[in-house]
């Protein structure tokens, strides 16, 4: 009989691309993940992965076993659903996929609680783009995934995943306390348009949305620096070098030589919460859900 463990490795690096990524996505060093794959590849007596470059590719069996396995591992965890609602209290591994300030600003204190409330339960957590997740709850790599979208790239969900909004995240304008924009009390489209802009990197929601806002108002934007965490960011503004546009989930202290500025019409995100339909009544999952919304209500 085939290790279920097993097929769930090569199931994420199919999912994942590459064994350093299911390994993340897992939760185990890419070294396990190998070693599992080894394994099933003696059990199977067929070759599972072959090398292409510095990665490696599933070779057609391996594609049609993880085809097969995907029903199997679907029908374990409707199984393992069944036994943890009989028992009637969260256990067994939920693992929650978030992005950065979510992570940050929203996870840590409903986490706590549900690992104290609930000792049995296994909870992991894995930060990850909001693009990537919803497929990593679809395909099972993750139980529960924090994201967000904006008005601009509204996000759709695989079938079979459910989606519940916990609220809404705005965004400010951070800028030095010297800074002439300094001077006025809300923001405008216009206004910062000619500004030097520290902004995330091209190809993301956060980008796309600066550089459509203001072009909107015939500006091309001068984005100097292209950095991806918000923390960063506001260090780079602190010494001078620009202005940046900050959510306020997971944002911390300003420092004391910083300021922060309305943006009207203000940069609005949704926060929403996935899980796959067939884990609704699972108790670690409504459990999860419920102070997730509890917590969130209270940003």
């Amino acid at each position: 009989m085939l290790d279920l463990s097993r097929l769930r490795a090569l199931h994420a690096v199919r999912v994942h691309g590459s064994v350093s990524a299911a390994a993340k996505a897992l939760g185990y060093t890419p070294s396990a993940i190998s070693q599992q794959v080894t394994k099933l590849e003696r059990e199977t007596g067929t070759p599972l992965l072959e090398r292409r470059g510095r990665g490696v590719v599933l070779t057609d069996a391996a594609v049609m076993l993880v085809d097969k396995a995907a029903r199997m591992l679907a029908i374990m965890e409707t199984a393992e659903v069944a036994l943890e609602e009989q028992r009637g209290r969260p256990s067994g591994r939920l693992t929650v996929a978030a992005f950065s300030t979510a992570a940050r600003g929203l996870l840590p204190r409903p986490l706590a609680e549900l690992t104290r409330e609930h000792p049995d339960l296994d909870l992991r957590v894995v930060e990850e783009d909001p693009h990537a997740t919803p497929h990593m709850v679809a395909q099972g790599t993750v139980d529960l995934a924090l994201v967000h979208d904006w008005d601009i790239a509204p996000m759709t969900v695989p079938d079979g995943v459910v989606r519940t909004v916990l609220g809404e995240d705005r965004c400010d304008v951070v800028l030095p306390r010297d800074h002439p924009l300094n001077e006025l009390p809300v923001l405008s489209r216009q206004d910062v348009a000619a500004a030097r802009w520290i902004c995330q990197p091209p190809g993301t929601v956060c980008h796309d949305w600066l550089m459509r806002t203001l072009r909107s108002v015939r500006a091309e934007p001068d984005v100097a620096h292209f950095v991806a965490e918000y923390q960063t960011q506001i260090a780079l503004v602190e010494v001078g070098l620009g202005i940046a546009l900050v959510p306020r989930l997971g944002r911390g202290a300003v420092p004391d030589t910083l300021v922060v500025k309305p943006l009207e019409p203000t940069p609005v995100r949704g926060i929403s919460v996935l899980w796959r339909e067939g884990t609704s009544r699972r108790p670690a999952v409504t459990e999860a859900v419920r102070l997730l919304r509890e917590h969130a209500s209270l940003l």
